[in-house]
Order: C-alpha cells, then structure tokens, then sequence
C-alpha cells in the first residue's frame, strides 16, 4: 500500500490542525496504529509551528506558505515540511530542550518521536526543510495493509 498527499499552506496558524487532521484521517483510515498516529500528530504538529513562525522574512511572497508531504510506504511513513525561510542547518538545530524554555522544544519533540529525522535548507532556493520517518504499526483490523 502507498498513500501520499502533500499541501500548500499559508503561514497562519489556523494551517497547524488543518495539515493534523488529515493526516491523523489518513492513518486512521489506511488502519495504522493510534499511537504511531498520535506521535507522528505531534511531530507534524511542530514542524508546521515552526514553519509558521519562522518560514518567512515577510519581504517574499512565497515566503508566506510552506509545503507539508507526507508519504505513508509500506511499512514506512515519511512526512516533510519545507518553507522558504532563512533556513538553518542540522547543526544549528537544538540538540535538546531546556525544561525551564517556551520556545525550541520542537525539533527535541521530533527527533523524540520519529525513528530518523533529517533537518536541512532547500539548495538554490533557501528556506528549511525538516523531514521524518517512522515504522509504521497497524491496527488488528487494518482495511489497508500493507502485504
């Protein structure tokens, strides 16, 4: 079995649960189970926060969307989320969460629940692009199985 769906969001943050609730719908239909569902909700969830607050220098209008895609393969789910911001690098990502910090948990939060994580710029184009993949498990009575 192979789903994909990928959106073009504005960079508001009614977008955020909009991008959640279709890919918890998907999982949920294709049968995969809840709480794989649930953490790669969550890991969606903050990548979109950042691209809302981060993806944009206000001077481009492309810069006022981001793009969320997200692959359910077989065994494997790969979601990206890329935006048109200034950008940053891996190593310039936190490597953890302060417990005391408002702001930064989010790429922590992801790396936590995905099973791999890459984090990266758009070559020739600028912005960040974070993706991640996680094993998928699927529930007992699973419609779309994958064989």
């Amino acid at each position: 079995m192979s789903i994909w769906w990928s959106l073009h969001l504005r960079r508001e943050a009614a977008s955020v649960p909009l991008a959640r609730r279709l890919l918890l719908g998907t999982m949920e239909t294709a049968g995969v189970d809840p709480e794989i569902s649930y953490d790669l909700s969550v890991a969606l969830t903050e990548a979109c926060a950042n691209a809302v607050e981060h993806g944009g220098d206000g001077l481009d209008a492309s810069a006022e969307a981001y793009r969320v895609t997200a692959y359910l393969d077989g065994e494997l789910c790969r979601i990206e989320v890329a935006d048109a911001g200034p950008g940053f690098t891996a190593a310039e990502a936190p490597r953890r969460a302060h417990d005391d910090a408002e702001h930064g948990r989010g790429l922590f939060l992801i790396r936590e629940l995905a099973d791999h994580v890459h984090i990266g710029g758009r070559p020739g184009r600028g912005g960040a692009v974070v993706s991640f993949d996680k094993i998928l498990k699927w529930r007992e009575d699973a419609p779309l199985v994958a064989v």
